[in-house]
């Protein structure tokens, strides 16, 4: 099947690409020609892990292309997916500006019968918006699809390619069993394809992630009451983890989410609702919850150090809002960076991916290492944000020679308190008593 994908990010490039894998002919379009001619090189733009395999092994054998001319990409394409940004607007609704200009034009473009698909994440009744600016143009039948993605950056590849279900909002039949066709090779093991109308496929992935987000942000708070009442948060997460009910999933309590969907997707269902005079109450409170959480190992700072973080050396480990990222959006790093900064601390971090978006973001503010253990030298304290593999089984000896003051504040619970009273460091976690060294 030829497909057109309409915007090369994170999502437009993932879905290219796996569709591609699949035996599709697929011409990704995209305005940046810089970036275009990158991806024409074989250079991929963002970092995913197993992607960069498929996206060679497609465009050597000719069924991934890319281009920046919208009309040449869709003239053979019987489904245009919409991968489009929908950034949040400053009163928290998703911008959809992207998605209708395309739309817009391409009612002046298409001659035959094609199938639109909103791939971006949006809120309800987007895929009215869009028929309705296609339809202003058009001479020709089409359809209107929501196909929401539900892809986990770090593990895009495999749940593309091997998903829980696929939501498909539609309402003709012609389009439905394209979509069906297009979609049968990814649920061979019998994983559903979930039809419904498109306003319910619209508000799934928006539920979805709030849900998501809750669940956290609710395990971020009965960890900070466990460190008021003396509790540890890592029995009390495998104690209701073990109910079938609840799961082990998304329990583990931390410095808050981030990230390109969380933050944008729950203040946008919160802000959407409002239009329609429901006020999300937990929704409201969870965003609230989560910015401070951000933060929270601050005050933990400020206490080891006794409210003095001038001419500190702070060394960072994890940048980016998660492992397996690059995708430094809404990161916890970065308001911690600036708490650090404004309080006349020295930061130095690593990040095994992130380090050059940090760079393009806030520049020299920070330095930045070659490796984990080159930023520890004479460093005052370590603080812990993101939980990439390498960080979970260090070398304590290179730590213990190179430190100046052995003190850890781990934002994602990585270490044993038990270890950590061994190797004598001071150590404040999230949820858990402090180790404080005799």
């Amino acid at each position: 099947m030829n497909i057109a994908v309409v915007g090369t990010g994170y999502v437009g490039l993932v879905t290219g690409t796996c569709l591609a894998e699949t035996g599709n002919d697929v011409t990704c379009v995209d305005i940046d020609a810089a970036k275009v001619e990158k991806m024409k090189n074989g250079i991929i733009p963002i970092y995913e892990p197993h992607l960069d395999v498929l996206f060679e092994r497609n465009i050597k054998q000719g069924r991934l292309r890319f281009t920046t001319d919208l009309a040449k990409a869709i003239a053979n394409a019987k489904i245009i997916f919409l991968a489009l940004p929908t950034p949040p607007g400053e009163d928290g609704s998703a911008d959809l500006s992207y998605v209708l200009g395309v739309a817009a034009q391409l009612g002046t473009l298409i001659t035959d019968y094609k199938v639109i698909v909103d791939k971006s994440t949006v809120p309800v009744g987007t895929a009215e918006k869009v028929h309705a600016a296609i339809a202003k143009n058009a001479q020709v039948e089409f359809d209107v699809v929501s196909n929401p993605e539900f892809l986990r950056e770090g593990f895009a590849v495999d749940d593309f390619m091997k998903p829980d279900r696929v939501v498909i909002g539609c309402s003709g039949e012609k389009a439905r069993k394209l979509m069906e066709e297009l979609y049968k090779p990814f649920v061979r093991q019998g994983n559903p394809i979930l039809f419904m109308d498109e306003k319910s496929a619209e508000l799934t992935k928006y539920a979805a992630n709030a849900f998501l987000a809750t669940k956290i942000t609710f395990m971020n708070e009965i960890a900070n009451l466990c460190e008021k009442v003396g509790a540890d948060v890592d029995k009390v997460r495998i104690g209701i983890g073990s109910d079938d009910r609840i799961g082990k999933r998304f329990l583990f309590p931390g410095i808050g989410y981030g990230g390109s969907c969380f933050p944008k997707d729950v203040q946008a269902l919160a802000k959407s609702a409002a239009e329609v005079n429901q006020e999300m109450q937990i929704l409201n409170a969870v965003m609230t919850i989560n910015e401070k959480q951000k933060t929270i190992i601050i005050p933990k700072v400020n206490a080891y150090f006794k409210n003095d973080l001038h001419g500190k050396k702070i060394a960072i480990w994890g940048l980016a809002f998660k492992p397996d990222t690059d995708d430094i959006r809404e990161a916890p790093a970065l308001y911690i960076i600036d708490e650090l900064v404004n309080a006349g601390a020295t930061v130095y971090a690593y990040d095994p991916e992130a380090m050059d978006n940090v760079s393009k973001t806030i520049g020299n503010k920070i330095h930045y290492g070659l490796n984990a253990y080159d930023i520890l030298n004479q460093a005052d304290a370590l603080i812990i944000c993101t939980e990439w593999s390498l960080f979970r089984t260090p070398d304590f000896d290179k730590m213990n020679a190179s430190m100046k003051n052995k003190a850890i504040f781990d934002g994602r619970n990585l270490y044993s308190l038990e270890q950590m009273a061994e190797q004598g460091y001071y150590y404040a976690s999230i949820g858990r008593a402090t180790v404080v060294p005799e």
